[in-house]
């Protein structure tokens, strides 16, 4: 199987963005976790500093696991050899 990387389309086929396609961000190899485009989005409230005196939120990126992860390519592949196999069940149950 090829690696994932960075600009890569996937596919998510598992967890609470089951079936949604994007792009990949950035990935952590060391947790094995990657950042999607517009996926896992969350804002953190962030506390008032010296640096930051009004406080404010920021937009973070939670990443999904890299197991729940399927290159887009793969996908449409895997999908046309289940087509093929119904096809063959398909001929030997019309003998």
């Amino acid at each position: 199987m090829k690696s994932l990387k960075v600009n890569d389309k996937v596919i998510v086929i598992a967890g609470s963005h089951k079936g949604t396609e994007a792009k990949i961000v950035k990935i952590d190899r060391e947790n094995g976790r990657a950042c999607l485009e517009g996926v896992g989005v969350r804002e953190k409230n962030l506390k008032r500093t010296q640096y930051n005196p009004r406080g404010g939120k920021k937009t973070i990126h939670l990443g999904i696991d890299l197991s729940n992860l399927k290159l887009k390519e793969a996908a449409k592949f895997e999908a046309k050899k289940a087509d093929k196999k119904a096809d063959k069940k398909a001929k030997k149950g019309a003998k």
